[in-house]
């Protein structure tokens, strides 16, 4: 069973099947008439003349704020099909208001309906990067100045990948952006991301304490049934397997304890999100909900506890039982056409990983403390099964160095870049959280997830989150204004 982030988007949004996504979730449900969508031809490769294919790429524009000579806001499409109904939802829907903005949702190619090539074939990925998806913003830019008069300040938005892209953009392209709103980026890559399962630790243990050696006891207990055959048995009946569980197959053990620390991944990462706005099921299942399950004495043994976390996180995503073998996984990640569930997202995301990013979250935390569960290696070594024998650790280590080396992973020199993360968000540890320079700040929301500032506001939000979207529009104002100024001085 995909974890992590499948996790989140098979129970939460229901949109990507992907082990490593990160990805912001699916909008709220919007009561006005959307934006038709709308397309542009893009260059298939930007950064070599002789190459003069091009392909059809997806957008949309909402005029509804929008007053002549106005700014332009652009959200940045990520690691899934793009949806219009962010058209109409979250907090840049003031920032457009309030500066009579247009409002531009461009889809990242390879994703959603995007389609440069005929098919996902590992030849065909190769012009899959966040170089070449910077250089269609870029472009992107430039048309719609020339076709739509769009020539006030651009200010783009992105929340997750999106975010790192957003960062990016400024950094690389500054003559076409006035600033950037990043939030939950990534910026750092990594392979080994073990920093991803400690602040999971933490968040879990400063709302019910005690949870975290519970789980942790579970695992061991659950350990120690994978070295026998009657423990194997007693395995696939408790954790409702849906095939018999093999011991000795190490693939196969580590893709099981995946799926089950991945339970608790994925609440942490989006937790106490404005649910309720986005039309989702399962919106009180909470930190609170897991960990009660897991602390309850009441409810078992710490393995039974455990199994009624997966219990519910099956019912959750509408599973009968947990296919935890990973050549079901391997062999779905295979499948190269666009008619497959891998091209939803997770074929595409994880070949981003394998070349460019890493983001593996493993429990290789310095001290053992989840003995060695979900090694790093597990991670590595899925590339190449899943794209061939050329993928290799030395592969990503390069892209790994060059992707640092091309942005300054968390040493960027920009301005005019607002980074936002939230202390529960697992992804804060490879992002910025505090001020890059005056004209770069960070906003460091206590107790808040994913990419929660982007989210319409609800009534339980922290003066925090508030403060933060309130101090986010007055940078947006403030970058839009400075351009005008240099524009038309």
């Amino acid at each position: 069973m995909f974890t992590t982030f499948l996790f989140v988007s098979l129970i939460l949004v229901g949109i990507i099947q992907c082990k490593f996504q990160q990805g912001l979730r699916a909008p709220p449900i919007s009561r006005e008439p959307l934006p038709e969508e709308k397309w542009l031809t893009q260059r298939l490769d930007h950064f070599r003349p002789t190459e003069s294919r091009t392909w059809k790429q997806r957008y949309w524009i909402n005029w509804k704020h929008y007053k002549p000579g106005g700014p332009a806001l652009l959200m940045i499409g990520g690691e899934g099909e793009a949806n219009p109904a962010w058209m109409e939802a979250g907090s840049w829907l003031k920032y457009a208001e309030d500066e009579g903005a247009a409002m531009l949702l461009l889809e990242h190619r390879y994703y959603g309906k995007s389609h440069p090539t005929p098919d996902l074939g590992v030849k065909n990925l190769v012009w899959l990067s966040s170089r070449q998806a910077l250089a269609d913003l870029a472009a992107f830019t430039i048309q719609m100045r020339e076709t739509n008069n769009l020539t006030g300040p651009w200010v783009s938005l992105g929340g997750s990948y999106p975010g790192s892209l957003a960062a990016w953009y400024r950094l690389k392209y500054p003559h076409l952006v006035a600033g950037s709103v990043s939030t939950s980026a990534p910026l750092l890559a990594k392979a080994d991301f073990f920093e991803y399962l400690e602040v999971v630790e933490a968040s879990l243990d400063t709302t019910v304490p005690g949870c975290v050696n519970v789980i942790k006891e579970a695992i061991r207990k659950t350990q120690f049934l994978t070295a026998h055959r009657v423990g194997w048995q007693m395995l696939k009946k408790r954790y409702n397997l849906c095939s018999n569980f093999d011991g000795t197959n190490a693939n196969d053990v580590t893709n099981f304890f995946e799926s089950l620390i991945g339970n608790f991944e994925g609440i942490v990462q989006y937790n106490k999100d404005n649910k309720a706005f986005e039309g989702a099921t399962w919106m009180n299942v909470t930190i609170e909900t897991v960990c009660n399950i897991m602390t309850d004495e009441k409810g078992g043994s710490e393995i039974e506890r455990l199994a009624r976390v997966n219990d519910l996180s099956l019912t959750m995503a509408g599973e009968k039982c947990l296919d935890h073998t990973y050549d079901s996984e391997v062999k779905s990640l295979q499948d190269n056409s666009w008619d497959s569930d891998a091209a939803k997202g997770g074929r595409q995301w994880t070949y981003q990983t394998c070349t460019e990013f890493g983001w593996y979250q493993s429990s290789d935390i310095p001290g053992n403390p989840w003995h060695g569960i979900i090694p790093v290696k597990f991670f590595e070594k899925m590339c190449s099964d899943i794209y061939g024998p050329k993928f290799t650790m030395e592969l990503l280590e390069k892209g790994i160095q060059e992707t640092n080396s091309e942005y300054g992973g968390l040493n960027l020199k920009v301005n005019n870049v607002v980074f936002v993360q939230g202390s529960i968000d697992p992804w804060h540890a490879m992002g910025i959280t505090k001020d890059v320079s005056a004209k770069s700040p960070a906003i460091f929301i206590e107790g808040t997830a994913h990419c929660a500032n982007m989210y319409p506001a609800g009534k339980d939000d922290s003066e925090q989150l508030k403060n933060a979207r309130i101090q986010i529009g007055r940078l947006v104002k403030k970058w839009i204004d400075e351009a005008n100024q240099q524009n038309h001085p």
